[in-house]
């Protein structure tokens, strides 16, 4: 029997109510989806006892200080203004690394987590689509296997979740909310890329990959079976994000800190650099806004933690996407872009605001030569004869690499089924319902992507919103030098055909 399926949740706490007094457990509280489920629970749940962050010391910054930094960032702002003091009473750091054997955890913060947890939310991925494969079975692989064995020890563990991907399963479609049978033994996975040299793994990757893209996916398919294992004797869920992109509304509409997704088509698009785009145009974007996400993870915790665990439970997984909830085309999302773009510009831009779709593969690359590498040249040559720092030929190599990556998903369509998704959402109770409740056919995906751009100017690229009107005049010059040069280089082939080559036809045919 699933959590859902007739259960009779009336007498089953809310949601605030079942985190209260609750000790909570985060493995990648510092990355994008950690942020914004920290802040949330605080916000929206203040009553819980307290939350234990998983980080270790990073660049010679030491894992306390990097707490520290993590509160200073804007997605806290609401919670500084609101809750006061809530953060620092209640989060805390056990200093550890996924990397590393019994997460690197002390004998002292082992004994600590096994005694007081009660929920564990495992976040922390490496989303890198070119990491190695022995880097990608030691975070993602090795790390889930870690969270599993400090969560057998856990005394009173009500909820597990573990955060996937929807992308998990490609060589499938349609991808429905079930565990597929994995591509290989992740114990045999992990033992040969701890045991075997670096050239040999190379080698054997892409056998191992088989049908997947890339080592990301590869690993956290094998995640899953890592997971799935201990049915019955593990309260579990998984949570199969999409691509995960801007907050719709919380904590601040807009927030973003990475440029993954639509946000860097928007602004790779929105400051001229790119004029091309290898994708397709009736491929169906599948994007989720990461506050979706967490009010998810953390409703899943709450529906898997309110049913007594038995025997006989299987692990529930959610599917974390917009389905066919509300999607935009690829075509509509470069268009919008593009309209966008004009709308909000950016600061500096180099060139119009373009970007066109090509889906021819080797068209694509004469392309991005024509219009990224020469420009960039230009651009470059002139930085350096000014004796300025060049750097378009950088960002162009950088903007073809993660095309490159993405490629594979760009150009292929899956359909994600999200019905155990959109069901949890319908059995939240009403006192819950104001703050958990993820609408996603109500948004208004211009008004979304709008927000999407004012938070990339602003949280991205640091830019002000008092800077507008001088980016539009900017825009504007922009946009009529664009047309200028198409005028004169168009009037120039007439001007040539006219004169030099209609004569030379004309004495040939008369």
């Amino acid at each position: 029997m699933g959590f859902l399926e007739d259960r009779d949740l009336s007498d089953v706490p809310t949601i605030p109510d079942f985190y209260k007094g609750k000790t909570i457990f985060i493995t990648g509280g510092s990355g994008f989806i950690g942020k914004v489920l920290i802040e949330k629970l605080l916000y929206s749940c203040s009553e819980l006892d307290r939350i234990y962050l998983l980080m270790r010391n990073k660049k010679g910054v030491k894992a306390e200080d990097r707490l520290a930094q993590l509160y200073s960032t804007p997605c806290f702002e609401r919670l500084q203004k609101e809750r006061p003091g809530v953060f620092e009473s209640k989060v805390f750091i056990v200093s550890g690394d996924v990397l590393t054997p019994g997460l690197g955890l002390s004998q002292e913060d082992r004994a600590l987590l096994v005694n007081r947890v009660n929920i564990i939310f495992h976040v922390a991925a490496s989303v890198r689509f070119d990491d190695t494969l022995k880097f990608a079975a030691q975070m993602n692989l090795r790390g889930t296997m870690e969270i599993i064995e400090l969560a057998k020890e856990v005394r009173e563990l009500s909820a597990l979740v573990h955060v996937s991907t929807s992308y998990a399963n490609t060589n499938r479609d349609p991808i429905e909310e079930v565990l597929y049978p994995p591509l290989a033994d992740w114990r045999e996975t992990l033992e040969v890329c701890e045991n075997a040299d670096e050239h040999s793994l190379r080698v054997l990757t892409p056998k191992y990959l088989g049908e997947l893209p890339n080592t990301y996916t590869f690993s956290k398919q094998l995640a899953e079976h890592v997971v799935c294992e201990h049915k019955g004797e593990l309260p579990i869920v998984i949570v199969r994000p999409s691509i995960v992109i801007s907050s719709a509304e919380e904590p601040i509409p807009g927030w973003i800190e990475n440029f993954n997704g639509p946000v860097g088509i928007f602004v790779a698009c929105g400051k001229g650099i790119m004029r091309t785009i290898h994708t397709k145009p009736d491929i169906v974007c599948d994007f989720i806004p990461v506050d979706v996400c967490a009010k998810n993870i953390i409703s899943c915790a709450w529906i898997r933690g309110t049913k007594k665990l038995e025997p006989t439970d299987d692990v529930e997984i959610y599917n974390c996407c917009s389905g066919k909830l509300n999607n935009i085309l690829m075509n509509d999302l470069v268009e919008m872009s593009k309209h966008i773009g004009k709308e909000i510009p950016l600061n500096n831009m180099l060139w119009n605001t373009g970007g066109t779709i090509t889906k021819n593969k080797h068209w694509h690359y004469v392309k991005v030569l024509v219009q990224h590498l020469l420009p960039a040249l230009l651009v470059d040559t002139l930085l350096w004869l000014f004796g300025q720092k060049p750097m378009l030929i950088k960002v162009q190599r950088r903007i073809y690499i993660a095309n490159l990556a993405l490629s594979y998903y760009t150009t292929q369509q899956w359909t994600f089924d999200n019905t155990n998704f959109t069901k949890l959402r319908s059995v939240l109770k009403d006192d819950d319902k104001s703050q958990f409740f993820y609408d996603i056919e109500g948004v208004d995906i211009k008004g979304y992507f709008v927000k999407c751009c004012f938070g990339g100017r602003k949280f991205l690229l640091k830019e002000k919103d008092e800077d507008l009107p001088q980016a539009r005049a900017h825009c504007r010059r922009m946009q009529i030098l664009d047309k200028s040069l198409k005028y004169a280089f168009f009037g120039y082939i007439t001007w040539y055909v006219c004169t030099k080559i209609m004569p030379f036809i004309n004495s040939y045919i008369f």
